[in-house]
């Protein structure tokens, strides 16, 4: 079954690769959408694909690259959308 997240990761996650991290990660699991960071220091991310691969992708982005220090995931579940091809990383927003 085919889900969309809408997250916003907070804790020591810019200036850490996070955004690139996420982006490779949803890349080797088939994930499409994007990931950019905020000005209030959290990351928020919007991805898409089959139920349990966003599960995947969530725990990786719990852990975060090696620099990170992921405090907090608050996520919602959405229903899919069909509405990227790729995973980019946008600039802040």
């Amino acid at each position: 079954m085919k889900a969309r997240i809408h997250a916003f990761i907070s804790g020591r996650v810019q200036g850490v690769a996070f955004r690139f991290f996420a982006q490779h990660v949803a890349n080797m699991l088939g994930v499409t959408g994007w990931v950019r960071n905020l000005y209030d220091g959290r990351v928020e991310v919007v991805a898409e694909g089959e139920k349990e691969v966003l599960e995947q992708f969530l725990a990786e982005l719990k852990k975060g690259p090696r620099l990170a220090r992921v405090e907090e995931v608050e996520v919602a579940w959405e229903d899919f959308q069909d509405e990227f091809l790729d995973f980019s990383i946008k600039f802040s927003g």
